[in-house]
């Protein structure tokens, strides 16, 4: 098959990687693609690495970058409305993407032409807000099979009811879904080996962090995250500090924005990492912080959901909380028993390599794929 992988970006990762390499944007378009996914950043090249392996013409393309896509459009002559791709520093403050990413037309018809150019037997896209139902529907000559892959707030039906498949890692996304008449099917989230290379060996030196970001969808979270603050000694790192009171006990507990590589040096930095969805997940355990904790071998406390268990067992591959004090209680018990910390987060670690990486969700991917595929022919 070939295979395009639509993805966005953190806008707030891409301003800084940029602005830590003023030269980034003037390189050729596969080498600042290469450059970016060399971050592993979200999934960065999970998927289409392994799918290549597999025999699978498979790229990415991240679609609201804006220097890569502008050197792109440039290298395949390629015009587009430049004036809309004036990016307003306020919206470098966003933690994610989403329907704003509207009042930038010139990203979407590069993305548009970057597509029909690729001509994908499969679109696979990550980010369900990007393309418009119209968008869609001209790139329907171009595509034989369109997919999305969502695991946040649903967008409108009228999106959803865009695609031939949607993927995603909450069961109970599916019946709402299908109950639209939207073909789709579960798949979880995982982890990639590769990022275990290229951290190497790093020191434990953090007794307690969280590594995430504090919005709107987390609800009750940030009220748990100040208790945790007042009575552990828990670090933060993530985004969303900037929009908190300056009298939160986070703030002084606060050791700023980390991506990729970082984010993932921050986990595998402590003993003891706390991990809570967002409202949308309802009672289901599925967030990427579940197996990229694990998977760099450290110890995961995480919000008690209904199918944990089918993915880790409670106890001793991972430890579950269902309230802020028992977070806390479970926080600084392990801090004291580190030897106990470390058999369960290597126990973790051995369930996540053995049954949640990226090969094998990659080789529970194509057989979907090609039995839709098959239909649409």
């Amino acid at each position: 098959m070939r295979i395009a992988l639509l993805d966005t970006y953190y806008p707030r990762f891409l301003a800084a990687h940029y602005a830590a390499d003023s030269a980034l944007a003037g390189d050729a378009y596969t080498d600042q693609r290469q450059n970016l996914l060399s971050q592993v950043f979200g999934t960065s090249d999970f998927y289409s690495r392994h799918l290549q392996t597999m025999g699978h013409d498979a790229q990415d393309l991240i679609v609201n970058c804006i220097p890569l896509q502008k050197t792109w459009a440039q290298e395949h002559r390629v015009r587009y409305n430049s004036l809309a791709l004036k990016l307003p520093q306020r919206l470098l403050r966003l933690p994610a993407v989403g329907s704003w990413l509207s009042v930038f037309p010139g990203l979407v018809e590069i993305a548009v032409e970057q597509i029909k150019a690729t001509r994908p037997d499969v679109l696979y896209c990550q980010d369900l807000w990007f393309l418009t139902p119209k968008k869609l529907a001209e790139l329907r000559p171009y595509v034989k099979l369109v997919v999305g892959q969502i695991a946040s707030p649903m967008p409108p039906e009228a999106y959803l009811k865009c695609y031939d498949l949607i993927m995603t890692s909450f069961p109970h996304f599916l019946p709402s879904l299908r109950t639209m008449g939207v073909a789709s099917e579960y798949f979880r989230i995982g982890f990639d080996t590769r990022v275990l290379e290229l951290l190497g060996m790093v020191k434990k030196d953090i007794n307690a962090s969280f590594v995430g970001g504090i919005t709107r969808h987390h609800g009750k979270a940030l009220l748990m995250l100040e208790y945790l603050a007042r009575s552990t000694p828990i670090k933060f790192f993530g985004y969303g500090v900037d929009s908190l009171s300056s009298s939160s006990p986070i703030v002084a507990r606060h050791h700023g924005e980390v991506w990729g590589l970082d984010m993932y040096r921050a986990l595998v930095r402590s003993r003891v990492t706390l991990n809570r969805h967002i409202n949308v997940a309802a009672n289901n355990a599925n967030n990427m912080r579940l197996y990229e904790a694990t998977g760099v071998g450290t110890l995961l406390i995480t919000d008690r959901k209904d199918n944990l268990g089918e993915l880790f067992e409670v106890g001793k591959e991972v430890v579950a909380y269902s309230s802020p004090e028992e977070a806390a209680e479970l926080i600084l018990y392990y801090i004291a028993h580190p030897d106990e910390a470390r058999a369960i987060a290597l126990a973790g670690q051995a369930r996540t390599l053995r049954e949640h990486t990226y090969q094998q969700r990659m080789e529970e991917l194509v057989p979907v794929l090609e039995r839709y595929l098959a239909r649409e022919a």
